[in-house]
């Protein structure tokens, strides 16, 4: 894969930057500037270099049309903030105003484009209408540089096309997610532990296939937890259960014992009365989810403190920490102590003394909830920001914006 190491002196040198900036935002206030700040060193350093920088980026899926409410322009004093550096905003993608503003750029200079995917080319199924809109970035521009891990699972104008059209390099930030992640699939330090939360099972059995082959302890939480209890024989209540999958969370379960891996599942849960912040709340035994005050109608919300305390302990035991998906409805606070207790142990492993320790937070809402539950980047050894395109990447497929790096 080429990186920046090998572009050569970019002073003066148009460089269009396909960063990940699609941060949630709340009545036009950014909640978590963490793909933000993960993006910054890139554009910094190629500003510092003396390059013209142009970033071009998402928000949300605004499907071809443009809406307001996912305009880039609340990102653009963000970034600025980030960078420490001026970061003028054009209000268009390939029009006027982004010509404009490209031709204004000084050596060191960054410009902000609206929102890419305000024109539906960008993620069209047609190759030659993909194609017309990489014509159209690549006018403005001398260099492309793949910033964005965000979106390399994509087969996108911004993401693939462009790369073909550009001399393509890739930033810093997808340099080290690519380092990270080979370390998890190729080379991991043992014990190796992986921790899965989240909703649904469906969204993870390709990870869960593949890390069965390499990991030594895979512990299970958040709702897709409740498919396994399920395929277990377990009466849930009223918790999330992939009917579709109960047959494929058995085949997980012994594929795991066919290759000698700890399947951790939860021994005690937080159940609840309703999906509400101030629900009645209770813990409950996996035994008997259902002779609680609760009934079948009560759902699970959380892993409860016996299981945060197992899942703990075997993290602060690893020397390779995979984590993905948090392990209840962290956003209310009642349930939040689960996902609490595995991010403070990944802090612990990160801070010990032993070498060659590494710590992944896995990106999407796992990135959130440790920002959201008052941890910071640098208690973790890497926070990536891609979500979906971690997960491809070490269910081993090939991702088309790391693919068209090569060469």
């Amino acid at each position: 894969m080429k990186t920046l190491d090998s572009a050569g002196p970019l002073a003066g040198r148009r460089v269009l930057v396909r960063s990940d900036l699609n941060v949630p935002m709340s009545e036009g206030r950014i909640t978590d500037a963490g793909r933000i700040t993960a993006s910054a060193p890139t554009i910094r350093g190629l500003a510092e270099a003396g390059a013209r920088v142009i970033v071009i980026a998402h928000l949300g899926r605004p499907k071809g049309e443009v809406v307001d409410a996912l305009s880039l322009a609340p990102v653009a004093p963000a970034l600025a903030e980030a960078l420490g550096r001026e970061v003028a905003f054009a209000g268009d993608t390939v029009g006027p105003e982004a010509r404009a503003a490209v031709e204004g750029l000084a050596d060191g200079g960054i410009v902000l484009l609206e929102n890419l995917r305000f024109d539906p080319r960008e993620t069209a199924k047609d190759d030659a209408a993909r194609g017309e809109f990489a014509d159209a970035l690549a006018e403005l521009a001398d260099v492309f540089v793949s910033d964005g891990f965000g979106v390399v699972h994509r087969r996108q104008a911004s993401v693939v096309d462009i790369a073909e059209r550009l001399p393509a390099y890739a930033g810093g930030l997808v340099a080290a997610e690519v380092e990270v992640s080979q370390r998890l699939l190729t080379d991991p330090a043992r014990p190796y532990a992986v921790v899965l939360g989240g909703s649904k099972v469906s969204d993870k059995l390709g990870v869960i296939d593949s890390l069965l082959e390499r990991a030594d302890v895979l512990a299970i939480g958040g709702g897709m937890v409740f498919t396994f209890l399920a395929a277990q024989g377990r009466a849930v209540g009223r918790s999330l259960v992939e009917a579709d999958q109960l047959e494929t969370a058995r085949g997980c379960l012994a594929k795991a014992a066919e290759r000698g891996v700890e399947i951790l599942l939860p021994t005690d849960i937080v159940m609840a009365a309703s999906f509400a912040a101030d629900a009645e709340h209770w813990v409950a035994p996996v035994e008997a989810l259902e002779e609680t005050p609760g009934g079948a109608e009560a759902l699970g919300l959380d892993i409860g403190p016996d299981s945060a305390a197992a899942f703990a302990e075997r993290i602060r035991g690893a020397r390779t920490v995979f984590w993905n998906g948090p392990m209840g409805v962290f956003e209310f606070p009642a349930f939040a102590a689960g996902t609490r207790a595995v991010a403070e142990a990944l802090t612990t492993v990160h801070g010990g003394a032993e070498e060659g320790r590494l710590t992944v937070v896995g990106g999407g809402d796992s990135a959130a909830a440790v920002r959201a539950l008052g941890f910071v980047d640098e208690q973790f050894g890497h926070i990536s920001t891609g979500g979906g395109a971690s997960l491809e990447y070490l269910e081993g497929r090939t991702l088309p914006g790391l693919s068209v790096l090569e060469g």
